[in-house]
């Protein structure tokens, strides 16, 4: 599987140049790995939230409300779809090209897609299309963001010292909490100096027209690196592999189904802590009916905890291990899912806000290591595409369709039973990481060598 047309002069060096590849400063690897995911995380929920409370309203067919969130939630579901093909795409180049193009690509991919959503017109002025053409922007989001976080992850540890390998995985992790806080922001900004008229006439497209001066931002942080010293190694030695994602699933595929199984609880614990918090929370028919700018409140004050959490589940996975500290997450997202209906359902402001301040603070436990866990699993050559793929189809098992799951089952059977689904979720995660292996101990130098059991 070695590509022999990579093997040229250039890749040829002396082994005293593969062994000193240029390297980048910690704060700018750091910055770039925060910022860069900050944006992609900021366009994906901002489609998140108008996916609750503008696209039902804009790009459906009037009539029953509760079939116009629906349908809204699946286009919403159409990026976790798109994701996988997203990490193959660009985990293909990120694996034969080099970590940095690929970022950069990845970002435009996002950024123009988000762009694109708020230009486009609705139901009442073009039908049928609407709908259509916000699916496929959506699917554009999700082949960005399939490509961003794998990227991601591996320029901040395979820059990162061994023994804080996970902590600072946790920068690009913190662009999750980071961007729903912006985004969220921007909403509950726009909410409180419009009127519904005024933000359902155009009001909505701002935060996805915000976007082209992020784009900007994050490109200038990004082209100013060089590559990861780890894949500078593997273009030095001729090691890049022709198909990664041939490679991957025919010698890493265990790999593969542990990461994913090992992500499903935190994917499935985010959607229902944000998506469907903010539309059953909000609706006055089957809901709580608090007012749109209140819950956005909550949702901010929650994500508070989420950030603060995530850089603190580095350095215990640091510390302790991946699969010790993750095992002990799992377990508490488990007996949070029995709490989930009497706290959410409560309607109380106490109650909403332990429900909120809880989950998000298990989200960074659990979602914090994520960074340092997956690209363990898999040796430099196809590290890219493996862990992305893990992390992706994740993605479209656990959280794809997790809004929607959670919302029929609230409004057929009651609270309790979205708290069985996340129970349920939560033991298949627990049950992967005791089969699974401790990977702090991998050496991501390495080119070859499997980290799988």
């Amino acid at each position: 599987m070695t590509d022999v047309s990579a093997d040229t002069p250039s890749s040829r060096r002396p082994q005293a140049d593969a062994a000193q590849p240029p390297t980048n400063p910690k704060r700018k690897v750091l910055t770039a790995s925060l910022v860069g995911t900050s944006i992609e995380f900021y366009d994906f929920y901002v489609y998140a939230t108008a996916a609750v409370l503008v696209f039902p309203y804009l790009f459906f067919p009037e009539g029953d409300m509760m079939a116009a969130r629906l349908q809204s939630l699946a286009t919403f579901a159409i990026a976790f779809v798109a994701r996988p093909i997203g990490s193959w795409v660009f985990g293909h180049f990120g694996d034969r090209i080099g970590r940095k193009a690929t970022l950069v690509a990845s970002l435009l991919t996002m950024g123009i897609a988000t762009v694109a959503i708020g230009l486009l017109p609705t139901y009442a002025q073009i039908g049928v299309f609407a709908p259509l053409l916000l699916a496929l922007c959506r699917f554009g989001q999700g082949l960005g963001l399939g490509g961003e976080w794998g990227g991601a992850a591996l320029l901040a540890t395979e820059n990162a010292p061994p023994a804080k390998r996970a902590f600072y995985g946790t920068f690009p992790q913190l662009g999750a909490p980071i961007g729903f806080f912006l985004a969220n922001a921007v909403f509950l900004t726009l909410s409180q100096t419009m009127s519904d008229e005024t933000f359902l006439a155009y009001g909505w497209r701002i935060p996805f027209l915000i976007s082209i001066a992020l784009i900007v931002i994050g490109l200038w942080v990004r082209l100013t690196l060089h590559e990861t010293p780890a894949f500078a190694k593997v273009i030095a030695s001729g090691e890049r592999v022709k198909t990664p994602i041939v490679e991957v699933f025919r010698h890493n595929w265990s790999a593969v189904l542990i990461g994913t199984l090992i992500m499903l609880a935190t994917y499935v614990l985010f959607y229902l802590m944000t998506v469907f918090s903010l539309g059953f929370g909000t609706d006055a028919e089957t809901g709580l009916g608090y007012e749109r700018s209140q819950f956005l409140v909550f949702l901010l004050i929650g994500v508070v905890f989420f950030a603060v959490f995530t850089p603190i589940a580095g350095v215990l996975a640091d510390r302790f291990g991946r699969r010790p500290t993750l095992i002990t997450v799992t377990a508490a997202i488990i007996v949070f899912g029995f709490a989930m209906g009497p706290l959410l359902g409560s309607g109380s402001t106490v109650g909403v806000m332990a429900f909120l301040i809880i989950g998000l603070s298990l989200m960074g436990l659990t979602f914090g290591p994520m960074a340092a866990v997956l690209p363990e699993l898999f040796p430099t050559r196809v590290r890219y595409t493996g862990a992305s793929a893990a992390y992706n189809l994740a993605g479209l098992f656990g959280a794809s369709f997790a809004p929607y799951i959670a919302t029929w089952l609230a409004g057929t059977f009651g609270l309790a039973w979205v708290g069985g689904y996340l129970i349920l979720v939560g033991v298949i995660t627990l049950i992967a990481l005791l089969i699974g292996r401790e990977t702090r101990d991998a050496d991501l130098d390495d080119i070859s060598t499997k980290v799988t059991r």
